[in-house]
């Protein structure tokens, strides 16, 4: 996987399904940080968020 994750990449590392991750999207403060790139619907995920807030979920 790159530095950028597709909401289904993030899913898949998760295990969890796509409809939760972007379940997540729509409440704030739950989830990893996401981005919408600009002039456009891309939704994507910095890997090194994902990895940060998915460790912080283990330590808390």
């Amino acid at each position: 996987m790159g530095r950028y994750m597709t909401t289904a990449e993030v899913a898949e590392l998760l295990n969890m399904k796509t409809d939760t991750v972007r379940k997540w999207r729509q409440t704030a403060g739950l989830g990893p940080k996401w981005t919408r790139w600009p002039g456009s619907r891309v939704i994507r995920y910095e890997r090194a968020d994902v990895e940060r807030w998915r460790h912080a979920g283990e330590e808390g």
